[in-house]
């Protein structure tokens, strides 16, 4: 059984963050992993900037501009799902 450059980095964080085993991953279909690997991606954007608020993003994006941009992917990602709201008003995005 030989696998692809793209499947062998798959199987890291399958079994660093998901507790997978050898075993386990080759005994699932192809299309189920990159199902798992796409889960555990959506999962860590979810929580990328779990515990931070506005100010810290600002603060944090004055050294590294990509801040910036992760954070606004976050906070899309959890308005796509339904776990934060958007700004309803410009006075509300101020605050």
């Amino acid at each position: 059984m030989s696998y692809s450059p793209a499947m062998v980095t798959m199987f890291i964080p399958l079994m660093k963050d998901l507790n997978l085993s050898w075993s386990e991953i080759k005994a699932t279909p192809r299309v189920e992993l990159m199902g798992l690997a796409q889960a555990l991606s959506e999962y860590n954007v979810l929580h990328s900037f779990d515990g931070y608020d506005a100010k810290d993003i600002d603060s944090m994006a004055k050294d590294k501009p990509k801040v910036r941009g992760k954070y606004n992917e976050y906070l899309k990602k959890r308005r796509q799902y339904g776990i934060e709201r958007g700004a309803k008003s410009l006075f509300e995005a101020v605050q």
